[in-house]
């Protein structure tokens, strides 16, 4: 089986997982609500490894990006990008999420907040990668 991937759009759909975060996680939308709901603090956040928590995520991400290409294998468009990345972030991840979160007892409010970034995170990835073949 060979591989059809764009490494481009592998490393693009990588760094949107970026955008998308910067602003999801961003005061103007759910930073606050967030760190209340995680139980983080401010000084915490402060205190944090940045280096390596961004530097793993990025790895993490390159992983989700290339995962997806090579599941849409280059044929894919960008509706159906989109369309496979929303039913990969909602459907898989959003709901794998959403059973751990009620194990560990966490509120539907964080559910909500980290499960529709990965949604939105998914559908972008999804969106760039079948543009982008």
């Amino acid at each position: 089986m060979e591989a059809n991937v764009n490494w481009l759009a592998i490393i693009a759909a990588t760094l949107s997982s970026f955008v998308v975060g910067s602003l999801w996680y961003s005061p103007v939308m759910f930073a606050k609500v967030w760190m209340k709901e995680a139980g983080i603090t401010e000084e915490q956040t402060k205190k944090a490894n940045m280096f390596k928590i961004f530097g793993i995520s990025l790895v993490l991400a390159f992983i989700i990006a290339t995962n997806m290409a090579f599941f849409f294998g280059g044929e894919v468009d960008f509706t159906m990008g989109l369309f496979y990345g929303f039913l990969t972030g909602f459907g898989w991840v959003a709901m794998a999420m959403g059973t751990i979160y009620l194990f560990e007892q966490k509120s539907l409010k964080l559910w909500l907040i980290n499960a529709g970034y990965q949604t939105v995170t998914f559908t972008v990835m999804g969106g760039i990668l079948g543009a982008w073949h």
